[in-house]
């Protein structure tokens, strides 16, 4: 297919090594941070923090939360462009969709007499929230469509990336507790560009075939 989506989703792969000379611009990188909020969310919840682990003092921290598991996805931390923690809320309240009210209405999308009514579509939260107030499983979800969005964007740019969830979770959340504040991360993403050594870089794409995931009825 000659789509120049089909074409830069299959330039894209899970990079393997990056190159430490090479660093993302400030203006893809400020597309990237633009995608990644303008990502899709169940009743447009949003329940998300990233954090861009940049400064070396920032990677010395993510590197040794590697200390005890998953050493392979080490390297990335000091040898990708950035890593983006991505986190979610796990106890989503009426009080963090309050600010998703209040947007829409400084944007224009509801009238400011509306913002009780504007809460009717939190019930979808109540009804993915358990009786200890975990909200997990549903905010977890939101994440991977941010993750994905993101994916997508960079492939765009012709920028490299890695998925991380091989993390040591609650190394993780504990060394950047201060930033993270009441959200959990689960699955970093490496961003950069790829080195010439990176031999996944040359194997051929391979997917599952359209036939064998696709019906239509």
């Amino acid at each position: 297919m000659t789509h120049q989506i089909i074409k830069d989703l299959t330039w894209r792969h899970s990079t393997k090594k990056y190159d430490t000379d090479k660093k993302i611009s400030a203006e893809d990188l400020s597309v990237i941070y633009e995608a990644m909020r303008l990502s899709a969310s169940s009743i447009n919840s949003q329940p998300w923090r990233f954090i861009v682990i940049e400064s070396p003092a920032a990677r010395q921290r993510m590197h040794q939360t590697f200390a005890h598991k998953f050493q392979f996805n080490q390297p990335h931390v000091f040898d990708s462009s950035q890593v983006i923690l991505f986190a979610h809320n796990p106890r989503y309240t009426r009080e963090d969709y309050a600010e998703i009210v209040d947007n829409d209405i400084e944007d224009g999308r509801a009238k400011p007499e509306e913002r009780e009514e504007s809460f009717g579509k939190f019930f979808f939260a109540e009804l993915n929230t358990d009786a200890q107030g975990n909200t997990t499983p549903w905010t977890k979800a939101q994440l991977y469509l941010a993750l994905g969005n993101t994916l997508h964007t960079l492939a765009r740019l012709k920028i490299d990336s890695t998925p991380i969830e091989g993390l040591d979770i609650a190394l993780l959340n504990q060394e950047f507790a201060q930033e993270l504040g009441d959200y959990q991360c689960e699955v970093a993403l490496a961003i950069g560009y790829r080195h010439t050594d990176d031999y996944n870089a040359s194997l051929p794409k391979s997917r599952r075939r359209l036939d064998s995931i696709l019906l239509t009825v």
